[in-house]
C-alpha cells in the first residue's frame, strides 16, 4: 500500500504539472492550452499528489 500511494502521487504531480503548464500556455499543442480551468485545476491536483507520496513515505512499513 506504501508504494501505491508513491506512485499514485507521482502521476498525480506530474499530471498537475503537465495541466498548469498547458492551461499558463506554455506547453501548447492541446485543447487545455491556453484556458484557465487547467491552470487553475493542475496546481490542486499537484498539491493532492504531493501529499499522497509524502503521505506514503511517512508510512511505517507492515511487518
Amino acid at each position: 500500500m506504501r508504494w501505491m500511494l508513491i506512485v499514485i502521487g507521482a502521476l498525480l504531480v506530474l499530471s498537475g504539472a503537465v495541466w498548469t503548464l498547458q492551461g499558463l500556455n506554455i506547453l501548447g499543442g492541446s485543447a487545455m492550452s491556453g484556458t484557465t480551468f487547467w491552470a487553475v485545476v493542475g496546481p490542486i491536483v499537484a498539491l493532492a499528489g504531493v501529499g499522497l507520496v509524502v503521505a506514503g513515505v511517512r508510512r511505517r512499513a507492515q511487518p
